[in-house]
């Protein structure tokens, strides 16, 4: 959870498993300036198997998922901004640039709003990551959290930098 604002130095970090769900939000219920937020960037090597770059604020990142499932595998390199930069023309996709802010809610959870930005503005959703799949599964969303989209993979990032926002 929040491993992009985390202060990296060349240090790699490895996730075997996240386990997360994802949902719609249809309108921002509360002023979002009191809580800790991050611009994020953030393009795709790959979509198959997914290699994703990504900017935050400051910090470099190159992930590998693996799954689209409520629990999957990813891995997390930190890297320099020369290697970001270099990679990003490899890169397969648009750009998605979006404000990530984070907020405490029940139970010691942290809900990562996203809010994009230019072609997929008005556009956010909500993720938050548990400890264990029961842990994800008994996790009562608040009401301000819209319909459900874990696992549909046209809310996955891949495929809205790929094809866009494919909802009808």
């Amino acid at each position: 959870m929040g491993r992009e604002n985390q202060n990296h130095t060349n240090a790699t970090k490895v996730i075997l498993v996240e386990i997360e769900r994802k949902f719609l939000l249809d309108a921002i219920p509360f002023d979002l300036s009191k809580f800790e937020h991050i611009d994020i960037e953030q393009a795709y090597i790959s979509v198959d198997p997914v290699i994703r770059l990504r900017r935050a604020d400051d910090d470099f990142f190159l992930t590998v998922k693996q799954g689209f499932d409520m629990a999957h595998e990813e891995a997390e390199f930190v890297i320099t901004q020369e290697q970001y930069d270099r990679l990003l023309r490899k890169a397969e996709t648009k750009s998605i640039k979006k404000t990530r802010v984070r907020i405490p809610i029940v139970e010691g959870h942290i809900a990562e709003l996203d809010i994009y930005h230019d072609s997929l503005a008005g556009f956010a959703t909500v993720e938050v990551e548990f400890k264990n799949v029961e842990n994800a599964r008994e996790f009562m969303p608040p009401v301000w959290f819209g319909q459900e989209v874990t696992g549909d993979l046209r809310y996955a990032n891949s495929a809205i930098a790929t094809f866009g926002l494919q909802i009808h």
